[in-house]
């Protein structure tokens, strides 16, 4: 594990408050540079058993039974042995101790061995091995010598090999047990090693694991200044003349600045460089440089680091705002759990992209991430993409939500888990606040823990301002909300959890606090955006939640009974939050086209609620959203009316049904919605914007036809002969005009071929239990996804799909 001297080296003299972030990045293959042997990808190839095997840790143990894969790999989303209708299917037991929190899967222990010989590029060189994440309590050995016990499921961790690596050429044997056992989360955590690994290998002198840091204290349009702080390791026992060589490359590939400074034996090196008309990080242009940092020993480079970095500078007040380069910037926050829906928790890079991808496509330009730190991959697409970011690092501290989760081991690994994060993610553009916790038990009452932590935070980040999730007392009838006042003292910005209400009482009370809606209802997503354009303290709005996610199942349900009453969470067979403005597989929800017009991204929209049964009411969930679609295809309900939803900023909307006016509303004051009863007709429902006696914008709903084919989209036919890249093929059933059939739900199945595989399908449904990794599965509102993955060969994948009564398709996805 990082060694606390060595942390303290890491942070040394990191005071200042810095504006500037930057992030390192692992080679990838590709020529055999310093770069790229430094950092060698370590996925592929291990054996896997998903049991209790007993000295699995030994040399000779026999794993010739074992099930070859390729890391990330997440066994809590395969398929369960011994299969059962209405009691295992896929990957769900009905039994499941993780219940509705985990969705209905499975954790449990399993091993892993890998064997790999000593390469000659290991020679007089020091190795260790890389962990950016496994969930959860692992135990590593090499060659029978036990590294260590890394208890986190979310924190990165690495461990020196050096002392037990055999002779060059001879084989060693890496064993990993990893234990997900108990009630541990309140969310879908998956299990295994299901982020990268890598090994580290360098000179005894080196750059320090998550040792460079890049701060710009000064910035302008004419130039920026960039320190770099880098923490050298160096146990040499002799050595000649040792200098740093820092270099900035520009996106164009040219130098604009270098500086060299001599070294001593495990020191901490300050540097400076002036980079000249700058361009800045910002979300419309995520401009990104390139730091590279070598070791020479004389002329000869011994070590080389490449850390990408964005030049940019943040600021928050009660009177500006968050301001981003000087510029204000509401934050349009969504919050985003890890796992990637029919992948499971398994970090594949192009899952973390279409992710950011799809969000920053819907309007959001913020993600909370909850409720820990994320992969490394997640944050360089962020940065990448342009993607605002709260890093979060824990649920709990001493005191539990669940019997084992990681109040279990926070009192003795807080400070380790904590300094791994902020030390991994201290350097990404993308992050603009850490968060402390979320909705902790404690809350209130250990305010020494949550002090600690602050400071912690800002000793090794002065960057960036700290926040934690605060919520009403619900566990604590007793208190009152100005309780929380002392913890609020102690943070840069008050995360205030479903409590918009308390937003302008409070800054009367506290005028200089500065808040953020860390979570918020779908349903309240006006009223909280209508205070964050209103109050330049207030800086954003994040809802629960971004995106739909596994686990904490049914939280946002809409059911119907013959009477009104509290809606709690629903059993199985539910497994699908259904609380995200995006569905498990990536498409918009109803409550994602009203925050459209919201954020006033979109002028009109419109939603139609399905029939309602005569005697029947709806209940709808604090996070839930009414059962409607964008639909205005309703067979059977003819002459039946419907309600209709009509989202609008204009002040006046029109309602048209096959050309005929319905009726036209005024909206009220504070509120962006007109609702119409139409009796249902099919043809063509048009809703129009009316400004000052003239129709502007409108939104179309047409009936479609019945289904006559399988239409295949993929989001990208060319992809390359990767294991970290992937093709999402959405699959949807259209009429002859090639509409989509909002009613067909309809079993559809895959053939692949090629130099692929089917690694997942899906559908948004959160009720619908099957396999994730048959290939076949059932459309949902007419749609569903396959996800293919490359085999790591050029080629193409052939994807054919077939369903009965309807046109079979195929599609070609190019892998170079």
């Amino acid at each position: 594990m990082v060694s606390n001297k060595n942390l303290g080296a890491i942070i040394g003299g990191f005071i200042a408050p810095f504006l500037f972030l930057c992030h390192s990045s692992l080679a990838q293959g590709g020529k055999k540079t310093i770069e790229s042997r430094r950092n060698i990808p370590f996925d592929n190839d291990w054996l896997f058993s998903k049991d209790k095997v007993a000295n699995a840790q030994q040399i000779a143990f026999n794993d010739t039974q074992w099930r070859k894969l390729d890391i990330p790999h997440d066994w809590s989303i395969e398929d369960l042995p011994n299969q059962k209708k209405d009691t295992i299917i896929g990957p769900f037991d009905r039994k499941s101790m993780g219940s509705i929190f985990t969705g209905f899967t499975k954790g449990g222990t399993a091993w892993y061995r890998k064997k790999f010989k000593t390469d000659k590029v290991f020679q007089n060189k020091q190795v260790s091995i890389y962990f950016d994440g496994i969930y959860m309590n692992s135990d590593i050995w090499l060659n029978g010598h036990h590294l260590g016990n890394h208890p986190n499921g979310y924190t990165p961790f690495y461990y020196d090999l050096t002392p037990y690596l055999n002779s060059i050429g001879q084989e060693n044997v890496l064993a990993i047990q990893v234990r997900n056992e108990g009630m541990n989360s309140r969310w879908y955590s998956g299990s295994g090693i299901y982020r990268h690994v890598s090994l580290i290998v360098t000179d005894a002198t080196h750059i320090a694991t998550w040792g460079v840091y890049i701060t710009t204290p000064l910035i302008d349009k004419e130039k920026a200044t960039v320190k770099i702080h880098t923490t050298i390791i160096n146990e040499r026992q002799k050595s000649q003349s040792l200098s740093l060589v820092a270099k900035i490359v520009a996106p164009n590939g040219k130098i604009v600045g270098q500086t060299t400074q001599q070294i001593n034996k495990n020191s901490a090196t300050e540097q400076q460089i002036i980079v000249s008309n700058p361009n800045l990080w910002t979300l419309e242009a995520p401009t990104l440089y390139t730091l590279i940092s070598e070791i020479k020993e004389g002329n000869k480079i011994i070590d080389r680091v490449e850390t990408p970095f964005g030049i940019r500078s943040i600021h928050v007040d009660a009177q500006n705002g968050f301001t981003l380069n000087g510029k204000r910037v509401l934050l349009k926050g969504g919050c985003v759990h890890h796992d990637n829906g029919p992948l499971g928790a398994a970090v594949i890079d192009r899952a973390e992209e279409r992710k950011i991808e799809i969000l920053k496509k819907n309007g959001f330009n913020a993600i909370r991430l909850s409720h820990n730190p994320p992969s490394k991959q997640f944050l360089d697409i962020c940065d990448r993409l342009g993607m605002l970011v709260i890093d979060e690092a824990f649920d709990a501290w001493e005191k539990a939500k669940l019997p084992q989760d990681s109040h279990t081991f926070f009192k003795d690994w807080w400070q380790k888990d904590l300094d791994a994060m902020l030390l991994r993610d201290r350097n990404h553009p993308s992050i603009i606040m850490w968060s402390i916790g979320n909705e902790i038990p404690e809350r209130v009452d250990s305010l020494q823990t949550a002090k600690k932590l602050v400071d912690r935070v800002h000793l090794i980040d002065p960057t960036r301002p700290v926040t934690e999730a605060l919520c009403k007392f619900w566990d604590k009838p007793t208190y009152k909300w100005d309780t929380t006042a002392n913890a609020f003292a102690l943070l840069d910005v008050g995360g205030y959890n479903y409590e918009w209400q308390r937003y302008e009482a409070d800054h009367e009370k506290y005028p200089n606090r500065i808040m953020v809606g860390s979570e918020s209802l779908p349903k309240d997503a006006l009223e909280n955006w209508n205070l964050v354009e209103k109050h330049p303290y207030i800086i954003g709005d994040f809802v629960w939640t971004a995106f739909d996610y596994l686990g904490e199942a049914s939280t946002g349900n809409a059911t119907y009974d013959k009477m009104e009453k509290k809606v709690r969470l629903l059993k199985y067979p539910w497994f699908n939050a259904w609380c995200g403005d995006i569905d498990l597989v990536g498409n918009k929800k109803p409550q994602s086209y009203y925050r459209d017009v919201v954020w006033r991204n979109s002028p009109i929209e419109m939603a139609v609620h399905e029939p309602i049964a005569d005697g029947m009411v709806e209940n709808i969930s604090d996070w839930g959203w009414p059962l409607e679609k964008r639909s205005w295809s309703w067979h059977g309900a003819e002459g039946k009316p419907l309600q209709v939803r009509v989202f609008s900023r204009a002040s006046l909307v029109r309602l048209y049904l096959n050309n005929q006016l319905i009726d036209e509303q005024k909206i009220a004051p504070n509120s962006i919605t007109a609702r119409f009863q139409v009796p249902y007709q099919a043809g063509t429902l048009k809703a129009v914007n009316v400004e000052n006696g003239i129709e502007t914008q409108s939104v179309v709903l047409k009936t479609v036809g019945v289904a006559n084919k399988i239409r295949l989209i993929a989001d990208r036919t060319k992809i390359k002969a990767s294991r970290n890249d992937l093709s999402f093929v959405a699959v949807e059933v259209v009429d002859e005009n090639n509409q989509v059939v909002p009613t067909a739900n309809v079993a559809i199945q895959f053939s692949i071929s090629g130099e692929g595989e089917l690694t997942g399908v899906g559908s948004a449904s959160p009720t619908e239990m099957a396999s994730f990794q048959q290939p076949v599965r059932n459309t949902t509102n007419g749609k569903c996804l396959a996800i293919l993955r490359p085999t790591g060969k050029k080629g193409n994948i052939v994807l054919k799909a077939y369903s009965n009564g309807l046109a079979a398709t195929q599609i070609v996805i190019s892998v170079q």
